[in-house]
């Protein structure tokens, strides 16, 4: 906190590094300084904070519900980067509102807190913030954390400043955390015993992602019933593997279309030159175009179209996981039918790739070779229903999970004084 209080030159040349390597809005930036872009709504205010995409994207159902059994609610959700920001620019609901977070310097975190003056304060990250925990607390404001999970690296970082920890995490009144592992880790760093509860994954509770029906309609008719698979979220490293796999594949499924979706929308031009120097033709979804019948890869650099790309392929490969990233959300594609199949690197959703695994409900590939022979087989429309249904049964018995959050919350707020937005 002391040098949270004295920080504020060392965080502007941080925020101008930012800007100028891209990873900050210059039209938005002065939310990093905690200068609110939107007015606060009159009444109570949920605030969730949450670290990346994928975290803001498993909140939505929870605000969806939340807001239907509570019309009076209002929501903020902080994110940390440009990407977040752009999603849940489309996809939040009318009652919620999107902020950058603060960078964590105290006249900011003020300045943020004393503007938005929320009535219950959500953490869906297990990373530790001291000005934002400790002023949030010291105004009185709830604090949970819902969803959490803590890496090994993560753990080993914070408890060389055990003390420091406990302190924060002291704080917060209860934690939702996904694993045991998690348990054991905040446990071991000072969050009380009885405060923590294995819930499970939010993600597991989220409802199917959205896609534009006119859209999936006249893409399927335009496609016209060609085999297709999907390599979804890849990650540098990965598009070379899978263009690969394709290749060997088309030679049993001559008019088999792979839709590839990079993770990061502006790496398109770098995938499509890969996708060139392979000698495949390809159709590009952020220049507007269609698959033609010659096309053997459709490139969709875009973002949000997650729900359209696995409504249209009964078999998806969920990236991130032939490369040491730690894999991506395997219940997406699972929620609405598609295959799925991973590789060896799924450690930020180990529990759940296991019970997948355990149900026959996915399949591991380790390499160009083993994903060609994957696809190729699961093409077969009985062998690849027979897993998706598995998936769906892991998938959907974790609604729950959602269930459980919301009550929580909910128990939190009414113990809350009623706010107005004169306070």
């Amino acid at each position: 906190m002391a040098f949270s209080a004295r920080a504020t030159r060392f965080a502007e040349r941080k925020l101008a590094s930012r800007l100028e390597a891209g990873k900050e809005d210059p039209e938005r930036i002065g939310e990093r300084r905690g200068i609110a872009g939107l007015e606060r709504p009159e009444g109570d205010l949920v605030w969730f904070h949450a670290a990346s995409v994928g975290e803001s994207l498993s909140l939505l159902e929870l605000i969806r519900r939340m807001s239907e059994e509570r019309p009076d609610l209002r929501f903020l959700v902080t994110t940390g980067t440009v990407t977040s920001a752009q999603v849940m620019a489309s996809r939040l609901p009318a009652t919620a509102v999107h902020q950058f977070v603060p960078v964590d310097v105290l006249p900011w975190v003020r300045r943020f807190l004393d503007h938005w003056r929320p009535s219950l304060a959500v953490w869906t990250e297990s990373e530790l913030w001291p000005a934002l925990i400790s002023e949030t607390r010291a105004r009185g404001v709830p604090m949970v954390v819902i969803n959490a999970r803590m890496s090994k690296t993560s753990h080993d970082r914070w408890r060389f400043l055990r003390g420091m920890v406990r302190s924060l995490l002291e704080r917060f009144d209860e934690a939702h955390v996904q694993d045991d592992l998690t348990a054991a880790y905040l446990r071991h760093l000072g969050l009380p015993g009885q405060r923590l509860h294995v819930t499970g994954t939010l993600k597991e509770g989220a409802a199917a992602l959205p896609c534009d029906e006119d859209e999936r309609a006249r893409l399927a008719a335009h496609l016209g019933g060609r085999p297709i698979w999907l390599a979804g979220s890849t990650h540098e490293g990965e598009e070379e593997k899978v263009l690969e796999a394709h290749r060997q594949a088309l030679k049993a499924n001559p008019r088999l279309l792979l839709i590839l979706v990079p993770r990061h929308p502006h790496r398109g031009d770098d995938v499509a030159a890969m996708i060139e120097q392979h000698g495949c033709s390809f159709a590009r979804r952020s220049a507007g175009e269609m698959p033609g019948s010659d096309h053997a890869v459709y490139l969709a650099d875009t973002l949000g179209e997650m729900g359209l790309w696995y409504r249209l392929a009964p078999i998806s490969f969920v990236g991130g996981s032939l490369e040491p990233v730690g894999g991506h959300n395997p219940f997406e594609p699972a929620a609405l039918g598609s295959v799925i199949l991973h590789g060896p690197y799924v450690s930020n959703f180990v529990d759940i790739f296991q019970r997948l695994a355990e149900s026959r409900a996915s399949r591991l590939v380790s390499s160009p070779e083993s994903l060609a022979e994957a696809v190729n087989d699961l093409l077969n429309p009985d062998r690849a229903a027979a897993m998706a249904h598995a998936a769906w049964e892991v998938c959907s018995a974790g609604a729950e999970v959602t269930d459980r959050a919301l009550d929580m919350l909910f128990d939190h707020l009414d113990r809350t004084p009623r706010l107005t937005a004169a306070g």
